[in-house]
């Protein structure tokens, strides 16, 4: 689902990584790596078509989009959903604003739950009303698991997402991570925490640039 071949990327003068080609399958649920500074997050930015490559190319199911602005943005908009360590939310919004911003519109889109059964399934039932800034870190978090089960990405970009999180949180959000790839979905999680690494299939490593490998 995610295809990154000889992929590179420069940042302030700086090389973040070159040459790095790796997949992760429909159903995966890789782990990224790496010390602080070393890209994880503009690497994820890259494959979810929010930032480019220097060189190289990313496909997502197959579809390659290039220099294409437009392209990006309908495979973001069809195809990709994103976990964020500070939630991603509108503070001021309330939860089920926040939660309806990710529903699909069109004809023959993928449709997941509505957004009451979504706040039921984690653990948010009766909340809908709340602020989004009155809710806790944790509580925060699974708003945004809301919008993925509202979405239905069949790719699942995740930044640190368990960071801010205490141990019940950070096991709901890699539980529901999990049945996301479960059914289907290609999973990528930058994190620091051997806890997420422990728990994926692989793990892609960000080294110094001129010894970029995938290790597992």
């Amino acid at each position: 689902m995610i295809e990154a071949r000889g992929i590179s990327k420069q940042r302030g003068g700086r090389t973040l990584w070159e040459d790095l080609t790796f997949s992760v399958a429909a159903g995966e649920v890789v782990a990224l790596t790496g010390p602080s500074g070393c890209g994880k997050s503009t690497l994820l930015d890259c494959v979810g078509h929010i930032d480019r490559v220097d060189s190289g190319t990313i496909r997502i199911g197959g579809v390659d989009a290039g220099r294409s602005a437009r392209r990006a943005r309908l495979l973001r908009r069809d195809h990709i959903g994103y976990l964020f360590q500070d939630f991603g939310l509108v503070h001021d919004a309330t939860v089920g604003a926040n939660v309806d911003l990710a529903r699909p519109t069109g004809r023959g889109r993928r449709r997941g739950l509505s957004t009451g059964p979504a706040l039921e399934q984690v653990g948010l039932g009766g909340r809908s009303t709340a602020r989004a800034h009155e809710l806790s870190g944790g509580e925060q978090q699974r708003v945004a698991l809301a919008r993925l089960l509202v979405k239905q990405p069949s790719v699942i970009l995740a930044d640190e997402p368990t960071s801010a999180l205490d141990a019940d949180n950070a096991a709901l959000v890699l539980d529901q991570l999990e049945s996301f790839a479960a059914a289907g979905a290609a999973v990528l999680i930058a994190t620091h925490a051997p806890s997420v690494t422990q728990r994926t299939a692989r793990v892609i490593t960000l080294r110094d640039p001129r010894d970029h490998r995938g290790g597992t």
